[in-house]
Formats: C-alpha cells, sequence, structure tokens
C-alpha cells in the first residue's frame, strides 16, 4: 500500500486540509476518503496514488517505513529560503528605543 490512513491524517493536519479540500484536489470522493481514513475500507490502489500525489502537490513529503515507522512532513519550500546575508543590519522596532543611561550619548 501506497498511504496509510494515519499517513492521510496526519498528511491533511499538516497542510489544514479538511476531508473536503483532499477530495476536491484528489478528485476522490469525500465518503471514500472519509471511510480509509475510519479504517472502514481500503481503497483501490489508483485511488490511494490520486489521494497521495494530490497531498505531495499541496506539500507534503511521504518518509518510508525505514525501521522507524513510515511517516509525512512538510516539503522544504524554495520560496521559504531564509536570506542569511550576515552583512546587512536588521532592526526590528521593539528594540529601537533608547535604552542607554542619561549622558551616555545613546
Amino acid at each position: 500500500m501506497c498511504l496509510s490512513s494515519a499517513q492521510c491524517r496526519a498528511a491533511r493536519a499538516l497542510l489544514a486540509w479538511s476531508q473536503d479540500d483532499l477530495s476536491s484536489a484528489s478528485k476522490v470522493a469525500k465518503a471514500t476518503i472519509a471511510n480509509f481514513e475510519a479504517g472502514k475500507r481500503s481503497p483501490y490502489e489508483r485511488t490511494l496514488q490520486d489521494m497521495k500525489h494530490a497531498l505531495e502537490a499541496g506539500g507534503v513529503m511521504f518518509i518510508p517505513e525505514n525501521g522507524g515507522g513510515a511517516g509525512v512532513r512538510l516539503a522544504k519550500r524554495a520560496d521559504a529560503s531564509i536570506d542569511t546575508n550576515e552583512t546587512e543590519t536588521v532592526q526590528y522596532e521593539e528594540y529601537l528605543e533608547n535604552d542607554a543611561p542619561p549622558g551616555a550619548g545613546g
């Protein structure tokens, strides 16, 4: 199986997706998703693939079973990179008040 019910629930939680959101993104009926996540039935492999691909497109990475158990995590987004230019000074408003003692020239 390519997707467990626990991975599906966890992936939706990471994306803050409802079952309706996953249904829209994967073109899988909401009842099928609900029954799968509740452990009531196992969908066809193709249906599981559709759900998995939709969650991956939303930004989830699936971690294979490697002795520690299968899991999910958010993928690192290219647009979420951190600027590490340490030559620039950044001043935040809360640090701009003058807290130097009087006469200290601050």
